[in-house]
């Protein structure tokens, strides 16, 4: 009866040991006699007894290790200490676990050292202003290097850049002068925008007066000639109306001349209007002599008939 139970006791053992139940996002790295046998997929497996044992049990999942604030020197010998994150998977549990002897261990010295190459190699201000390419560039050597060891980085990413309270403090003044000269040059330029709008408003305002000027001049002259026109055309037509009156009533040659002279004398006494005489104003020559003679015989009368009168 002891020996049953003793068999019993020993079967439950081997099946507990022996019998293995792979869990989802899990491998199992199962060996024979010390060298690699096989890769347990997720479900029930049966190993055999004494011959195989379980060398691993891998996390296939992502996962995100946040290493310790690590001290770096930047280019312009500024110590400061960066803090990281690291997300990665593995693509192949078999190296995970015979390439590399201590797999996290390992990631962190290789991130440790990429990141304090990467920062040698950059400023403070350049560090704190290109995380993004700093990110990019530490994720792209550390999948590099770890490939070979079955692993997958997708992103690293920087969580904050520490550096000593000195610095932070001379960077905090560089910033207030930096937002001081920022305002006074933005003041200067709104002061200059708005002498400019203003030197503007003044030249147009004085552009537009100086053009309504000149077309008020346009119009006041075109209206004065237009009158002058006017005036003229007018007084055209009495003469001709005049003269052909006269030329009907049948007077003589004498009276025509006499009026003809007196109409040019009203015509001339506007210094705006201009006389031409026409090439048939020769004919009239012989009856102005004739006038002139009639003046000259008028003035040769005696004195005597006026001392006469006033006798009398």
């Amino acid at each position: 009866m002891v020996w049953w139970v003793v068999g019993i006791v020993v079967v439950l053992i081997f099946a507990l040991r022996y019998i293995i139940i792979v869990r989802q996002s899990t491998a199992v790295i199962v060996e024979r006699l010390g060298k690699f046998s096989r890769e347990l997929k997720p479900g029930l497996h049966f190993l055999i007894p004494i011959l195989d044992s379980v060398r691993a049990v891998v996390d296939l999942r992502e996962q995100a290790w946040d290493y310790p604030p690590q001290a770096v020197i930047t280019k312009d010998n500024v110590p400061t200490s960066i803090d990281i994150v690291l997300y990665y998977y593995l693509t192949d549990p078999v190296k995970s676990v015979y390439e590399v002897r201590n797999l996290n261990e390992a990631i962190l010295k290789l991130t440790m050292t990429s990141i304090r190459n990467i920062s040698g190699s950059l400023n403070l201000d350049e560090l704190l202003v290109s995380r993004e390419n700093v990110n990019n560039e530490l994720t792209q050597i550390v999948d590099v290097a770890t490939d070979p060891w079955g692993v997958k980085v997708t992103r690293a990413e920087i969580k904050s850049v520490n550096p000593p309270a000195e610095i932070l403090e001379a960077m905090t003044r560089q910033m207030k002068a930096e937002r001081t000269k920022r305002a006074v040059i933005l003041e200067a330029e709104g002061q200059k925008e708005a002498e400019i709008n203003k030197a503007e408003g003044e030249k147009q305002a004085a552009i537009l007066r100086a053009e309504g000027d000149r077309q008020q001049r346009i119009l006041s002259a075109e209206g004065e000639a237009q009158a002058l026109i006017t005036v003229a055309n007018a007084r055209k037509e009495a003469t001709i109306a005049y003269f052909q009156g006269i030329h009907e009533g049948g007077a003589s040659q004498d009276v025509l001349a006499l009026k003809y002279m007196e109409t040019l004398e009203a015509i001339s006494a506007n210094p705006a209007n201009k006389v031409f005489l026409p090439y048939e104003s020769s004919a009239l020559l012989g009856s102005l002599g004739t006038i002139k003679e009639l003046f000259k015989d008028v003035s040769s009368e005696p004195a005597p008939l006026v001392s006469k009168a006033k006798g009398k």
